[in-house]
């Protein structure tokens, strides 16, 4: 009962974040015939409603000067003057911006497979005393694979036109995705995965303090007052983890400190206008992204598990359930997080972590039933007061204007 009531209480809570995280985009007509004005108005003079049109007159100087009515450029005056009208009556209706909301689903769903077939992966192979840093750079071979695929199959995706100072500027992002990556993966080996997304939810501190010290941006003291429950329902929901371990805290800590300087590092990406024009699409960042982030990965699993390629492989080969697993969870992982790196285009860092902590708390309670983990009373306690302070996180500068 109380599983269920926390379930749907996440739910609701995950709407109102995906559209409070931009509410500008949250509205959108999903056709977006806005974004481009010639566009937008040869479209709205189709469906004007034509008794608009002939209430709006030409100007007086218009009428006095027939012969501007006859001319190319005076119609479009009068048609201008209605599609407005029709603008402000469809934003009215409060359409929803559907692409965004189908981003934040299939994050949201890739993310949940991701983290059974993983927790599935790294069991088969031995936890953390197996191989968890061979399988979490495995896991991003199989996303440069895909992304290389995308890149050759014609009518697929086109090449990036990068240079090499491009590539230099991507490898903060790159950097921190595989450290990012690799210590989750660890932390989920050393723990439950309940445990470990309780601990990732305190990312939204996290980000703001790193981008308060060292991205300029301001935090209010009632955002820096919210993340007293999201850290103290970590700690609640942690005292009686009947899977706790250190290694889990630390690497999942970690985790938190990488994803926040990536999705700073990222956005920092995005509003590069010449960078963004060479890689040609989001999907084409993410994908550069994933490759860099593959090659700097193959150094920590040569240095930490290089010794045991041999017996890991044996393991690849006796064990099915490693080898399907690994595959199905690289390319979950792939394709959530290039829809995570798309709603940053439509959001900012922070609303994404805001977003991430909402998804884990579905990962929470649906992963655990599958994995069969424990989920006392107390941890989901402890998880509803992380998630209700996230959900002042992203709404009280808001709310006390």
């Amino acid at each position: 009962g109380a599983c269920v009531i926390f379930f749907s209480l996440t739910m609701k809570l995950v709407v109102f974040l995906a559209v409070a995280a931009h509410p500008a985009a949250a509205f959108q007509s999903p056709f977006r015939i806005l974004q481009k004005p010639q566009a937008a108005l040869n479209a709205l003079q189709r469906f004007a409603p034509p008794q608009q049109q002939q209430q709006h007159q030409p100007a007086a100087h218009l009428q006095q000067h027939p012969q501007l009515s006859t001319t190319r450029g005076a119609a479009p005056l009068t048609r201008v003057y209605s599609s407005s009208t029709a603008v402000e009556e469809k934003k009215k209706g409060f359409p929803v911006d559907v692409p965004l909301m189908l981003y934040f689903f299939f994050w949201y769903l890739g993310n949940y497979y991701y983290n059974i077939s993983n927790k599935m992966a790294l069991k088969a192979a031995g936890g953390a005393a197996g191989f968890p840093f061979t399988i979490s750079t495995l896991q991003l071979l199989v996303g440069a694979i895909y992304a290389t695929f995308l890149w050759v199959a014609p009518d697929s995706r086109k090449f990036p036109t990068v240079t090499l100072k491009d590539i230099v500027k991507l490898l903060p992002v790159a950097f921190c995705a595989a450290g990012a990556h690799a210590s989750s993966v660890f932390a989920l080996s050393a723990g439950a995965v309940s445990f470990g997304q309780i601990v990732k939810a305190a990312e939204p501190a996290f980000a703001a303090v790193l981008g308060s010290l060292f991205y300029g941006k301001s935090i209010s003291k009632a955002k820096w007052l919210c993340l007293i429950p999201v850290i103290g329902g970590v700690v609640l929901a942690s005292v009686k983890e009947l899977d706790f371990a250190v290694s889990a805290l630390v690497s999942a800590s970690a985790a938190n400190l990488f994803a926040a300087f990536k999705g700073n590092e990222n956005k920092k990406l995005m509003d590069t206008a010449g960078l963004k024009d060479r890689l040609g699409s989001v999907g084409n960042q993410f994908a550069v992204t994933g490759i860099l982030s593959f090659l700097m990965s193959l150094p920590l699993l040569i240095a930490l598990e290089g010794k045991k390629w041999s017996s890991f492989v044996d393991t690849l080969t006796s064990t099915p359930a490693v080898l399907n697993n690994l595959l199905l969870s690289g390319a979950y992982f792939y394709a959530y997080n290039e829809l995570a790196t798309m709603t940053i285009k439509k959001t900012n860092a922070i609303t994404q972590s805001v977003a991430n902590t909402a998804k884990r708390a579905i990962i929470i309670i649906g992963v655990g039933i599958v994995l069969k983990e424990d989920l006392p009373m107390q941890k989901i306690i402890g998880s509803l007061i992380c998630i209700a302070g996230v959900f002042l996180y992203s709404t009280i500068d808001t709310l006390i204007k």
